[in-house]
C-alpha cells in the first residue's frame, strides 16, 4: 500500500482513510464509521460485539477485513480494522442508524471525488482549500499552506529518485531540515506548540510556513544540483538546505527583536484575519488553467 492517509470529515466528525494507489481503493477505519453512525461512547466495544456476532453468522465481509496502522487519538500509529468502500456498505447494513443513508451518499461521493482528482489534480487543490476553510483557517494562511504542500511534494519526489525510503528515512531527513532552520527537532517543535496528533505545518504561522518552504525548496534544489547517491549524502544536503532558512530566520529575528518559532497556533491567530482573497474556487481553477 502507498501511505496516502487522510482524515475526511462527515458532519464535522473525523473519519480516517487510506488511498491505495495500486488498487485504486479507499480503505476506511471501521471504528470511525461506527462512531459516526452510532454516536457510541465506546465504538471499540461496539465493534467487538458486532464483529463477534457477524462472524458467528458466517459474514464473509468481516472475515476478509484486514488491519492497517493509522494515527490514533493519542497521536501514535496503531493497528486498526479497515474496510474498502464496498465492505463498508455491507457493514452498514448491520448497524441500525438514521445516519446510514446520508453516510452511504457521502461514501459514494468520496470514491467519485478521488477518481476525479486523478484525472484533474487541480481539483485536489480546490478540495484542500475548502477543507481548510471548514476547519476555520483564514484564506491568507491557506494560500501559504497549499504552496507548502506543493513544495513538500517536489522534495519527496526528489528523495524518491535518490532511493530514499518513505517512513523512517523521510522522517529523519525532515527532522534534520526542521532542526537546521528552526533550532528544534520536529518533536520539540510540536511540544512547543502543544501538539499531539495534529500536523505541525497545520499549526505554523505564515512566517514559519514560509521559512519551512525555503528550507525544503533549498534542500530540493541542492539535491538536484549535486545528485547525492547515499542517504548520508542526502542528510548532508538536508542540513545545508535547512541552514539557508535558519540563517534567514536569525536575520529576521535580529531585525525585529522577535522570535519566529513560537507556541502560537496558526488556526488561532489567522482565523478571520485573511488579507489575500482567494475568491471563488471555480474562478481560481479557470485562472490557474489560463496561466
Amino acid at each position: 500500500m502507498s501511505k496516502e492517509n487522510a482524515i475526511q470529515l462527515f458532519e464535522q466528525k473525523q473519519v480516517r482513510t487510506h488511498w491505495d494507489e495500486e488498487k485504486e481503493l479507499w480503505y476506511i477505519s471501521v471504528i470511525d464509521v461506527i462512531e459516526v453512525l452510532t454516536d457510541s461512547i465506546d465504538p471499540q466495544a461496539y465493534w467487538r460485539k458486532l464483529k463477534q456476532r457477524l462472524k458467528k453468522e458466517g459474514n464473509e465481509t468481516v472475515t476478509n477485513l484486514h488491519g492497517l496502522k493509522m494515527q490514533a487519538k493519542d497521536g501514535k500509529m496503531r493497528l486498526t480494522d479497515v474496510a474498502d468502500t464496498e465492505q463498508i456498505f455491507r457493514l452498514i447494513q448491520s448497524i441500525p442508524s438514521p445516519k446510514a443513508e446520508p453516510f452511504k451518499l457521502w461514501l459514494a461521493q468520496l470514491a467519485t471525488e478521488r477518481l476525479d482528482e486523478m484525472q484533474d489534480p487541480e481539483i485536489t487543490i480546490d478540495r484542500a482549500l475548502e477543507q481548510y476553510l471548514k476547519l476555520g483557517y483564514s484564506e491568507n494562511w491557506i494560500n501559504q499552506r497549499l504552496k507548502s504542500i506543493e513544495i513538500r511534494k517536489e522534495l519527496t519526489d526528489e528523495w524518491k529518485k535518490r532511493g530514499i525510503k518513505e517512513g523512517l528515512q523521510f522522517a529523519t531527513l525532515t527532522d534534520i531540515i526542521t532542526k537546521a532552520w528552526s533550532g528544534k527537532t520536529t518533536k520539540e517543535y510540536k511540544i512547543l506548540k502543544g501538539l499531539k496528533k495534529e500536523n505541525l505545518r497545520d499549526n505554523m504561522t505564515n512566517t514559519e510556513l514560509i521559512l519551512n518552504m525555503l528550507a525544503e525548496a533549498s534542500t530540493k534544489d541542492i539535491s538536484q544540483a549535486e545528485d547525492p547517491e547515499t542517504f548520508k549524502a542526502s542528510a548532508n544536503v538536508a542540513q545545508r538546505g535547512g541552514k539557508i532558512a535558519g540563517d534567514a530566520r536569525k536575520a529576521l529575528e535580529t531585525q525585529t527583536g522577535k522570535k519566529v518559532v513560537t507556541s502560537l497556533n496558526a488556526k488561532t491567530i489567522t482565523k478571520g484575519k485573511g488579507t489575500t482573497q482567494i475568491g471563488n474556487n471555480k474562478t481560481n481553477r479557470k485562472t490557474r488553467k489560463q496561466k
